[in-house]
């Protein structure tokens, strides 16, 4: 912002007329809002309205106005537990569960629908467990992420529910901007790509990472198991973004997680007390 290349519009997704008007003279669009999963569950309405409502303007506009392409933030959550790993993006939507995932389902189809009636290209961009700089510190592994950052930097040991054998395939901030680049920049004009490492690892082997990440001698703690996610694995198969998009994530999770840390620690006040509005 502080270039001046960039404008920032303040408003609402479901503002119809804001949507046009924002998306009136562009070549390409970046839609990336939504609301967080834990949101959806709480207001289904407000999941409608803004996920599948929002992105049906967006994609209205751009056919609309003459935009050449549309990048979309998709999900791996449209896999739901998934039965195949590593996970390619022909696997079935069937396991799904959750509005959020549904939501993002639909808004591929909707992608689909209107390429194939307007001639608007799209990329959609599933991705994983994205973690970094700037993450979203509300959602439901990355807010494990902050407590455990909380308990370290006070001298308290992060706290695992369970045996802490549950997976994710995670994937650094930096890297999912760059995915969004490669594939406004791709000559693909249809397509869906999962963003990922194409690593597994485990909520026992994050928290020891994120212990070296904080130069802590300190050892997990156990807690009893809490109530089965449904999805206690994640493992993305890469090949077809890094064919076709010429994308690999490229950060490493320790240098990842010491760059989460140091983003983290001028910001944990406000970081805090921005979590206990969100839970009001």
């Amino acid at each position: 912002l502080a270039t001046g290349r960039v404008r920032l519009i303040e408003g609402d997704l479901r503002d119809r007329d804001t949507v046009h008007d924002a998306t009136v003279g562009k070549d390409l669009v970046f839609h990336e809002a939504a609301i967080r999963i834990t949101q959806c569950a709480e207001e289904p309405r407000l999941a409608l309205e803004v996920l599948v409502d929002g992105t049906f303007t967006v994609l209205e506009a751009a056919s609309q106005h003459g935009v050449d392409k549309v990048i979309l933030a998709s999900s791996a959550s449209v896999y739901g537990a998934a039965e195949q790993y590593p996970t390619h993006e022909r696997h079935h939507h069937h396991n799904n569960d959750t509005l959020y995932g549904a939501a993002k389902s639909f808004n591929e189809g909707m992608a689909r629908s209107f390429r194939a009636m307007y001639g608007l290209d799209y990329v959609a961009l599933r991705y994983f467990n994205v973690y970094g700089p700037r993450m979203d510190v509300h959602g439901l592994y990355t807010e494990v992420l902050v407590r455990w950052m909380e308990r370290i930097a006070d001298g308290r040991p992060p706290l695992v529910y369970g045996n802490g054998e549950q997976t994710m395939d995670f994937v650094y901030t930096s890297d999912v901007a760059r995915a969004n680049i490669y594939a406004a920049e791709s000559a693909v004009r249809e397509g869906v790509y999962n963003v990922a490492s194409g690593a597994e690892t485990s909520l026992l082997a994050l928290a020891v990472a994120l212990l070296t990440a904080m130069d802590s001698n300190l050892a997990v703690e156990f807690g009893p198991e809490r109530k089965v996610n449904a999805v206690t694995r994640r493992l993305a198969d890469t090949a077809a973004a890094a064919r076709d998009l010429g994308f690999r994530a490229e950060m490493p999770l320790d240098e990842g997680l010491r760059r989460l840390v140091a983003w983290w620690r001028p910001l944990r006040e406000e970081i805090a007390a921005a979590r206990v509005v969100a839970a009001s």
